[in-house]
């Protein structure tokens, strides 16, 4: 670890897997895994339709989004790759970005809320010119830890 860092990552927020239709996701991680059902999230502008179901309890719980697209032609492709991306708890989004971007990493937009309500930040799969580091292939989502959850994970 760096001596610098000046955050730290606590811990797996979510997964996020997709499918051309979430039915079979549902089938698989509820009813076969017994993942608890605790939500839904539809947005256009993301191009998702998304049932939220939940593996654990309490600050160690993990969300696991079952997606699918509103428009199979459209963009994101949310279920191309079918693991679309990882979620991380970090316990300062906006110090994680800043020290990252100086870092070289590449981001997608500006921290905003994300689906479960918690400011979010998307890395790159893949680094530019400008910014060399990317997820190295995988889409990773920085989700701003709410404090109990700082507290349990730390």
């Amino acid at each position: 670890m760096s001596d610098d860092r000046p955050f730290r990552i606590l811990g797996v927020q979510q997964i996020a897997v997709g499918a051309p239709d979430k039915g079979p996701l549902r089938h698989l991680w509820i009813d076969l895994f017994g993942l608890t059902a605790t939500g839904n999230y539809r947005s256009e502008g993301h191009n998702v339709d998304e049932d939220i179901a939940t593996l654990g309890k309490g600050a160690h719980a993990v969300e696991v989004d079952l997606m699918q697209p509103i428009d199979p032609a459209g963009r994101p492709k949310v279920d191309s790759p079918p693991l679309n991306h990882i979620g991380l708890w970090v316990d300062d989004l906006r110090v994680a970005m800043t020290w990252l971007k100086a870092k070289g990493v590449r981001f997608i937009g500006e921290p905003g809320p994300g689906a479960a309500g918690h400011d979010i930040v998307f890395i790159h799969p893949k680094g530019n010119d400008a910014f060399p580091q990317g997820g190295e292939g995988v889409l990773i989502e920085l989700v701003q830890a709410p404090p109990e959850v700082i507290e349990a994970l730390s």
